[in-house]
């Protein structure tokens, strides 16, 4: 099994990035989302849009791609032995935080599905900002490892 996965390191990467890019634009737009979402009318037929674009962004974008990013870049971690080295520490605490950030907006969803949200419009786009950060951070370390 270890061979095979050796042998299609390439493919596992591949994969890896897709599954980084399906969720990094969940990740942009979702907020974005919040942000129209608490203009409209609790009950309303544009209030009950947005739930339903949230909810599918969450269950069919976002979610099965951030699945895919964990378990396709533990599986490179472990193929490349990488988990000595501190970028990729580093790098693992930003895709965790990347993941709170991930399930603090599902928490939002369900607060406008219920039609119990008490957030502004400012504070969604100020989390609008945060996988960009969290992002650039991840990039660099990648890319450049500086440590």
């Amino acid at each position: 099994m270890t061979e095979f996965l050796i042998d299609h390191y390439l493919v596992i990467k591949a994969l890896h990035v897709i599954a980084v890019i399906a969720w990094m634009s969940g990740m942009f737009y979702l907020p974005r989302l919040f942000v129209y979402h608490t203009e409209a009318v609790p009950g309303s037929a544009d209030y009950q849009r947005f739930v339903t674009m949230e909810r599918k962004l969450l269950k069919i974008i976002m979610n099965p791609a951030m699945i895919a990013v964990w378990v396709l870049g533990l599986t490179m971690a472990w193929l490349m032995d990488y988990w000595p080295l501190h970028w990729f520490q580093a790098k693992l605490a930003l895709v965790a935080a990347m993941t709170w950030a991930h399930h603090s907006y599902a928490i939002w969803a369900k607060d406008f599905a219920r039609e119990r949200n008490v957030r502004t419009a400012r504070f969604f786009r100020i989390w609008n900002e945060v996988p960009t950060v969290l992002m650039i951070g991840i990039v660099l370390l990648v890319l450049v490892k500086p440590f």
